[in-house]
């Protein structure tokens, strides 16, 4: 997935993933995963997707901030 934000794109298939966390079985409506990506210049972004009853029912990216993605990956 390809998204602009704020000028800048990020891209699923160019970035590199950090890590993915899946939440409940594949079909699951409430289930969803989380990918955490960087850029081959430093900036960190998350994937979403899930079922229509999850936190997120279309698929989305989220940038984040160094912060933010450090404190993703210790939660």
């Amino acid at each position: 997935m390809k998204k602009v934000i704020c000028k800048v794109e990020y891209d699923t298939e160019s970035a590199a993933l950090v890590e993915k966390r899946t939440f409940g079985e594949f079909g699951d409506p409430k289930g969803y995963e989380e990918s955490l990506y960087q850029t081959a210049d430093g900036k960190f972004f998350l994937y979403v997707n899930g079922g229509a009853e999850s936190p997120y029912a279309e698929e989305n990216i989220k940038r984040m901030s160094a912060a933010k993605a450090d404190e993703w990956k210790n939660n």
